[in-house]
């Protein structure tokens, strides 16, 4: 099986949501499927059949977040030391060459990519552009609007 890189705080977020998962929502789920068993026929029953889908749902996720964690690669960023390259958990701070317009971003695994707090996706086209690039380097990113020019003005492992 193949790793799967994740950083400390995703690999916590993943820990966390298995642990809910486990403790509160399958309990929880258990005991909706015996109320609505409680009600008499299941074979009209909306509620019954409802708790079952999302007990479904339930247990598939476990299986999901299990195995994500069994596969993991925990990298933590701050112990990195890639000589300045862009490389997974950087974080990288680029400049449009268009707009001049600033952004950072931190290479992450696909579970904790949020584009919103500047987490992007160690698959994304912008990630992949940088990886292996240093402070100063140019990257040439295919983005939907077309293509946008990036210039890295510092890389960081925080």
């Amino acid at each position: 099986m193949a790793t799967i890189p994740i950083t400390k705080r995703g690999a916590e977020k993943l820990k966390t949501e298995l642990h809910r998962l486990k403790t509160v929502d399958r309990p929880g789920v258990i005991a909706a499927i015996a109320e609505a068993r409680a009600q008499g026929d299941l074979s009209e029953n909306a509620e019954y059949e409802a708790a079952k889908d999302r007990q479904g749902f339930i247990e598939g996720r476990i299986q999901e977040v299990e195995s994500k964690l069994s596969a993991a690669q925990i990298i933590d960023p701050s112990a990195l030391d890639a000589g300045g390259r862009v490389v997974f958990g950087a974080s990288v701070e680029l400049e449009d060459a268009a707009s001049g317009e600033r952004v950072k971003y931190q290479i992450v695994g696909e579970d904790e990519a949020d584009i919103k707090l500047g987490l992007v996706n160690i698959g994304s086209p912008i990630a992949r552009a940088l990886i292996g690039k240093e402070e100063g380097d140019s990257a040439e990113v295919q983005a939907p609007g077309g293509v946008k020019h990036f210039e890295i003005v510092a890389v960081s492992y925080a």
